[in-house]
């Protein structure tokens, strides 16, 4: 049977998030070194620029800490087709650090561009059918995700696996059926992230059993169900859900995440596990939500 292959952590459990305007982030030295205090053998890249993008600086930053590269997280406004060439071209420029410094196992984690567009920010967690991407929209999308997965296989060898995130057009459990349909099963997997997939109104354990033979790449964020309840009754948008703090430690989550290690142990799943928790630039101490979210992960026999 396969198994997992590490646990690792990511840069937006700091703060570190791809949105503008939303505050100061703590430095990546301290980042990394938190995350290796904290008992993780692996990292995402966060924003391109947070860490060096020389790829001889960043393997001497990772390699210091004991941290094996993972991937990387790059939006895209899938949508709209002017976005296809510089959504491409951040793409395979981030491809090519990841390729320098950890070969081809790390993946792009592409997602449809989130925090952008209004009323999907405003209506986060509670999306209507009226709101969805229109047919021209989703074929865009998808024949932009097809496109850039196959650029950066072709030039780098990396996989690319798409991302479901609230506050972007892809969200609902129908949207990513939609879209997962659209798109080509072997060029472009699914990674899976518990909270984004719950917020959004889908069953983490369902997708892992729908879409075993697409899941590369698995993010454990936890979820919780009251804040989401309050934040739809109130009508808050999707950073001020954040900021509520919907997406909370894993074991303070509503999420049953023995039972979803259980459906990636039924697959055989043979990826890295990467704990996230979005915050935004001073809430809460990453540091310690760190520690206790991998020390709660050992008690699963992670």
């Amino acid at each position: 049977m396969a198994q997992i292959r590490g646990i690792g952590n990511a840069p937006c459990s700091w703060g570190v998030l791809e949105f503008e305007g939303v505050g100061s982030a703590p430095a990546y030295e301290r980042v990394l070194e938190e995350m290796h205090q904290s008992g993780y053998a692996g990292t995402e890249l966060g924003d391109f620029g947070f860490m060096p993008t020389e790829p001889d600086d960043l393997t001497r930053e990772l390699e210091t800490r004991q941290l094996t590269l993972l991937g990387a997280f790059v939006p895209v406004a899938l949508g709209n087709p002017e976005a296809l060439h510089p959504g491409r071209q951040m793409a395979l420029k981030t491809a090519r650090l990841l390729a320098a410094v950890a070969g081809e196992s790390p993946v792009i984690v592409l997602s449809d561009e989130n925090g952008t567009h209004p009323t999907r920010t405003q209506n986060a967690g509670r999306i209507r059918p009226e709101m969805a991407f229109t047919q021209d929209q989703l074929e865009a999308a998808a024949y932009a995700a097809n496109q850039i997965a196959l650029s950066v296989y072709q030039e780098t060898g990396l996989q690319t696996v798409f991302h479901p995130h609230c506050a972007g057009f892809i969200e609902r459990p129908e949207e990513v059926s939609t879209f997962m349909d659209a798109t080509h099963p072997r060029m472009l997997g699914l990674c899976l992230d518990t909270a984004h997939c719950a917020y959004g109104g889908g069953n983490p354990v369902e997708v892992i059993r729908r879409y075993g033979d697409r899941i590369r790449h698995v993010h454990f964020k936890g979820y919780h169900e009251g804040v989401a309840a309050e934040c739809r009754e109130r009508g808050l948008d999707y950073f001020q859900a954040i900021k509520q703090g919907i997406f909370c430690e894993l074991e303070k989550s509503s999420l049953d995440f023995g039972a979803i290690v259980k459906a990636l142990e039924d697959i055989d799943y043979d990826g890295w596990i990467v704990v996230e928790q979005d915050v935004l630039p001073g809430m809460g101490n990453p540091l310690d939500s760190a520690q206790n979210n991998r020390a709660f992960l050992r008690t699963l026999g992670l």
